[in-house]
């Protein structure tokens, strides 16, 4: 019986994306943000993509190199306020941005992969959050219809992983990289240590194997990683 690896070059696992592709791209900020996939997908330019983080992240890092390559037609986030131009280019009309209450975008993502349609939630009724959304009643009182979001892609960062992909995530990178691997048609994850199937305890592991569709090897991490050298 041959040993499962799903060990891929990062440039034919990237190579998958066209353009128009829905993307999760998981991360904390820093923490838990795949950035050498995203330098991958800058390098090979699929325009017209819609992106999905909790944040914008900073500069010159990140989710902003696809901004600033004009890549990305729309963000789904929680919030843009450390990205000086994410904010500019909202401003200008250049980028559709879609932001969500943390908790409910993480929500919203975790009922994607758990093959629901969405959830009910009285989070945001009375503000601009509430505005375009579908009401529901329920026991005489009035929700908001959050539906789910799902993705054609996810791109995360696992700390460590086995060859048949089961990963591990380090301290607030564990916050949207699980779920997005769920909610993602085919999942891509870039992991700083790769170790034999059956390595990693079982109770260890955040995300499953069989969420993980391309595993990513890591020969260092650079600078833009330093805030999580461990």
């Amino acid at each position: 019986m041959p040993v499962l690896d799903k060990s891929t070059a990062m440039a034919d696992a990237v190579a998958q994306i066209p353009d128009g592709a829905r993307i999760m791209i998981g991360g904390f900020g820093v923490p838990g943000t795949p950035f050498l996939l995203i330098e991958e997908l800058v390098r090979q330019g699929p325009k017209n993509l819609t992106i999905i983080k909790n944040d914008a992240n900073e500069a010159d890092m990140g989710v902003d190199r696809l901004l600033a390559a004009g890549m990305v037609q729309r963000l789904i986030t929680s919030h843009i306020g450390l990205n000086s131009n994410a904010i500019r280019m909202m401003n200008a009309g250049e980028l559709e941005v879609e932001f969500v209450a943390q908790g409910i975008l993480a929500e919203r993502i975790r009922t994607a992969g758990a093959g629901l349609k969405g959830f009910v939630s009285d989070i945001g009724m009375g503000t601009l959050l509430a505005e375009g959304k579908q009401r529901v009643e329920v026991d005489g009182h009035t929700y908001l219809f959050e539906p789910a979001i799902e993705a054609d892609f996810a791109l995360v960062h696992a700390a460590r992983a086995d060859l048949g992909g089961n990963l591990v995530y380090e301290a607030t990178a564990r916050n949207f990289n699980p779920l997005m691997a769920m909610a993602a048609e085919c999942t891509i994850a870039e992991a700083e240590t790769i170790v034999p199937i059956g390595s990693i305890e079982p109770d260890s592991v955040h995300t499953p194997a069989p969420f993980v569709d391309h595993l990513v090897a890591l020969a260092e991490l650079t600078e833009v990683y330093g805030v999580v050298e461990r």
